[in-house]
């Protein structure tokens, strides 16, 4: 008979024949355990098994241990979100970094706070912060777009760890703003960041011409807050040719030029991960291909966006590599923005530290995320070429 019930059916007879059996006698059981085998198709030890079966008790919550949860996403979540978007979504070890400095600002900019309010949001961890802001994170996917070049490469030394101390060293690289055509008519980003200090300078190149990329470097070192002591780059040919080439070394303190290994992109992990976080997370994969437009960029990098990158937002230097039982463990330091580092440089020039702190002092990162929201609007209307 069993092969003519469903499966709901067969759950109904056993139901029955469950209660029945709890309250059945010795004798009773036995015919209950043949109905079971003849409706259901059982094997006796399997009948006398499904009749024994009871029923779990519902479930009972598990007693929550520990302290009781003090930060809500409901009442943090509304305070943390334009500071987290204002900051360009940093890291919560990063964000805990820059609360401090960012209070004032968003008090002034958003709303007042009691100052309860205000202590335990500036007293919240790290990895509260990363649970809390979790739903929000997206990712984006990367592409390239860097061929190597082998004009003059013997003459320049590869260059292996970075030991020189103090800021003025930095790693250079250029991203394709193609939209996926590499045709060589659109433009280009020259991206450097220095080693010791973090600071970084974006610049919009018309092309890659060894004349349009001199230009912009010269550009770039003029607005260092510090010397250039040295560059480090890929093969490509925008860097490895003889104008880049005498721009470094006929001078009276000549800087040093180093390339990376070919096909070795992690040589310049420090201004690749730039790559994304300074010029891909700002200006997209899409085309620009209409040259005046640069001028539009590089007054937004040497401007606000730059500003905004280097006073206000934090970054972590690795200190020391521990390897213990086969594992290796990266051990950074506190995340300090690019000017915390920059004005505890004794190689920078007073003056120089001076004209810093009295720039930092008119500066606030909201109204600059605001200026750089408008200036993206604006690029992203010249674009495009117009025949």
């Amino acid at each position: 008979m069993h092969d003519f019930m469903s499966q709901q059916t067969k759950s109904e007879v056993l139901i029955q024949l469950r209660r029945q059996y709890r309250r059945a006698g010795r004798e009773y059981k036995r015919q209950l355990l043949t109905q079971a085998q003849t409706l259901l198709g059982y094997h006796r030890k399997a009948a006398i098994r499904a009749l024994r079966h009871k029923p779990k008790p519902p479930a009972v919550p598990a007693l929550m241990l520990g302290r009781p949860r003090e930060y809500h996403p409901g009442t943090l979540l509304p305070i943390l979100k334009p500071i987290w978007f204002a900051a360009f979504q940093p890291c919560g070890s990063r964000l805990v970094a820059l609360l401090p400095e960012w209070w004032p600002a968003y008090e002034t900019d958003h709303r007042h706070l009691d100052a309860d309010g205000r202590a335990r949001l500036l007293a919240i961890s790290a990895r509260t912060l990363d649970r809390l802001l979790a739903p929000l994170r997206v990712s984006l996917r990367r592409r390239g777009g860097t061929k190597p070049g082998s004009l003059l490469r013997q003459r320049i030394p590869i260059r292996g760890e970075w030991t020189e101390e103090g800021p003025g060293w930095m790693e250079l690289d250029t991203v394709a703003l193609c939209g996926g055509t590499l045709d060589d008519r659109h433009l280009w980003m020259l991206d450097a960041v220095d080693i010791r200090t973090d600071w970084t300078e974006q610049r919009a190149l018309e092309n890659r011409g060894q004349h349009c990329t001199l230009t912009q470097l010269r550009d770039l070192e003029e607005s260092l807050p510090f010397a250039l002591l040295g560059v480090d780059s890929d093969n490509g040919g925008e860097f490895i040719n003889h104008h880049v080439v005498a721009w470094t070394g006929q001078r009276a303190k000549p800087i040093l030029f180093t390339r990376s290994r070919a096909y070795h992109k992690n040589d310049n992990a420090h201004v690749e991960q730039r790559n994304w976080t300074h010029v891909r997370q700002q200006f997209g994969y899409e085309r620009y291909d209409n040259p005046p437009v640069a001028p539009r960029i590089n007054a937004l990098c040497k401007g606000a966006l730059g500003q905004l990158q280097n006073h206000f937002l934090p970054t972590h230097k690795l200190e020391k590599q521990v390897r213990q039982n086969g594992r290796t463990t990266r051990v950074y330091g506190a995340a300090q923005t690019p000017l915390t580092r920059v004005l505890a440089a004794a190689q920078v020039l007073e003056e120089k530290k001076t004209e810093l702190k009295l720039l930092h002092a008119r500066l606030n990162p909201f109204q600059l995320h605001r200026d750089i929201e408008r200036q993206k609007k604006e690029i992203e209307a010249h674009r495009r070429f117009q025949a």
